[in-house]
């Protein structure tokens, strides 16, 4: 097996590689309406975080379930992407293989709104009451 040509450090090339990252993520808002839900649904997040004060622990899991989301989304805009690319027509394999993508974001959301509504119910009604 024929090795690879071993690329010396260079903080050019890192630079670029952060380039085109971002270049992803602003390709992701631009394209599709999902980030955007995504979006609006971090920054409520954030916001009652502030309002009803969370704490180290629950800002961990808030964090960690909404990157979660994030990054099931992207990797689903990618697949879904990438199975467009490979083919126009409406074959039954791409089809699973976009509805299971789909699949992971629905599972990873979900996941996110019950650890949210875990630590913020309890806030919500202590306000209330």
């Amino acid at each position: 097996m024929e090795q690879k040509k071993k690329i010396p450090f260079s903080l050019r090339s890192r630079g670029k590689s952060f380039r085109y990252a971002f270049d992803g993520i602003k390709a992701f808002f631009k394209e599709e309406h999902n980030a955007r839900i995504h979006l609006a649904a971090t920054i409520i997040v954030i916001i009652l975080s502030i309002v009803l004060p969370a704490t180290i622990i629950e800002i961990i899991a808030l964090a960690l379930s909404i990157g979660f989301v994030w990054v099931a989304e992207i990797f689903n805009t990618a697949i879904e992407k990438a199975m467009d690319f490979m083919s126009t027509e409406s074959a039954s394999r791409i089809k699973v293989i976009k509805d299971l993508s789909a699949a992971a974001v629905l599972v990873a959301a979900t996941v996110a709104l019950v650890i949210g509504l875990l630590i913020f119910i309890p806030k919500i009604i202590a306000c209330i009451n």
